[in-house]
């Protein structure tokens, strides 16, 4: 059963079905012809699926992005980030990094960071003579770390499908967001000293102070969301809510910046964003618990670790394989899949669930940026106003960069864990 499923999820995908219908339809196929359930049980595993308190933080959290983009807190963080770096050759292209890094802190989406800080960011870098490819192409590759430093929305997917602290996954993605972030600003800073670029940065910079002092809201997000969650005052959907809260006071009151009929398309484009995602997760866990009668995720852990002799050669395959998927397939998709098949095998080579969690979410986070179906390309490249066929030429020093960052972080564990141990143990 689970063999002709997969069949039918692949083909469907291959005929440009949408992937939360490939899935569901793959699933029911499953249901009619190779059990005895009625047709109703479907609606009552998708209801489950969705029944689940900390996905309620996803929406919230999309919300509170799309409120920082249209209140002003992108821009501040922009002129926060160059007031620091924006002084050097490159530095420019090292705040686009930096700024990433600090709205990731507070939106959890990487797609809402490209449009967030792409909007501001590419424009300002074309302007001072980088190539608009390039823009398109960082701009892409640093708003990956959009799903890796917390709150991230693919970790909490990543939680509520291997039964995985999201706590824990949340404070173990700042080692790999960092390590990405210092990796990504050392290349464009050696890169731009090659080509001749941003020689130009300093111009029109703020000092540290005039822009620390506009963005003390914007920056004070992100201690008051994570410190929550750290400091066990609040759940991480609990801490979404508050970001919602937040990011409306500082847009609409503090810096007025969002007037009250921008509110309504702000609303319907964080509802249908939600509503996507929400319907992955729901034909996604339709497909799992399928799986799990089949008893695959077991069956596949055992195959593994007869396959793979180490956890060094299994983390290997599993990332050569992860990259693959994600290329082609949606990252919740595959998270919500793949997480509860691949997870009991990484614990039976003595893997931590927290660290796999890393090594999923940075890895299929790749999927963004690489083509054919890379979100992040496509949203970046309309930013940018060029074609992703001209981006292919920067994109694969970016995304080699990542995967070499990726080797690190599966094979040196405390980068992920050091902060959890800290915190947890």
């Amino acid at each position: 059963m689970a063999g002709t499923m997969l069949a039918v999820m692949l083909g469907l995908f291959a005929l440009s079905v949408p992937v939360a219908v490939a899935i569901g339809l793959a699933a029911v196929l499953g249901i009619v012809e190779f059990t005895r359930f009625p047709l109703i049980v479907a609606a009552q595993q998708i209801y489950i699926a969705l029944d689940r308190f900390p996905l309620a933080a996803i929406p919230f959290f999309i919300l509170a992005g799309n409120l920082m983009e249209v209140g002003g807190i992108s821009r501040r963080l922009v002129d926060f980030a160059r007031s620091l770096v924006g002084g050097v050759q490159g530095g420019l292209a090292v705040t686009c990094i930096l700024t990433c890094m600090i709205f990731a802190a507070i939106s959890g989406s990487s797609v809402a960071t490209t449009f967030a800080i792409g909007a501001i960011m590419v424009p300002a870098l074309k302007r001072l003579g980088y190539p608009a490819a390039f823009a398109g192409s960082l701009q892409a590759s640093a708003a990956e770390l959009g799903v890796v430093i917390p709150p991230s929305i693919p970790m909490i997917l990543y939680g509520v499908a291997t039964q995985t602290s999201i706590p824990e996954l949340f404070i173990a993605g700042f080692g790999p967001g960092l390590l990405i972030g210092a990796a990504l600003s050392v290349t464009v800073l050696v890169w731009c000293r090659i080509n001749g670029w941003g020689k130009r940065d300093g111009e029109g910079r703020a000092s540290v102070g005039h822009a620390t002092k506009s963005a003390a809201f914007a920056l004070l997000m992100p201690v008051i969301v994570l410190g929550g969650i750290y400091g066990g005052v609040t759940t991480p959907t609990e801490a979404s809510v508050i970001a919602v809260v937040y990011a409306l006071i500082v847009g609409v009151v503090i810096h007025r910046e969002i007037a009250l009929r921008e509110l309504y398309p702000i609303f319907r484009r964080s509802v249908i964003t939600s509503a996507v995602i929400m319907f992955i997760i729901a034909t996604a866990g339709l497909f799992s618990w399928l799986l799990n009668r089949q008893g695959v995720p077991d069956k596949m852990a055992e195959w593994l670790v007869s396959v793979f002799g180490s956890p060094a050669l299994f983390l290997l395959g599993v990332n050569i394989f992860l990259f693959v998927v994600g290329m082609f397939i949606e990252t919740s998709a595959s998270i919500i899949v793949l997480g509860p098949i691949l997870a009991p095998a990484a614990i039976k080579f003595g893997i931590d669930p927290v660290h796999f969690g890393t090594i999923m979410v940075v890895n299929l986070a790749l999927g963004m940026v690489t083509p054919p179906f890379g979100v992040n390309l496509f949203a970046a490249a309309q930013v940018a106003e060029t074609g992703v066929d001209k981006m292919m030429r920067y994109l694969p020093v970016f995304i080699g960069v990542i995967v070499a960052c990726l080797m690190v972080i599966s094979y040196v564990p405390p980068i992920s864990l050091f902060l959890r141990d800290i915190v947890y143990r």
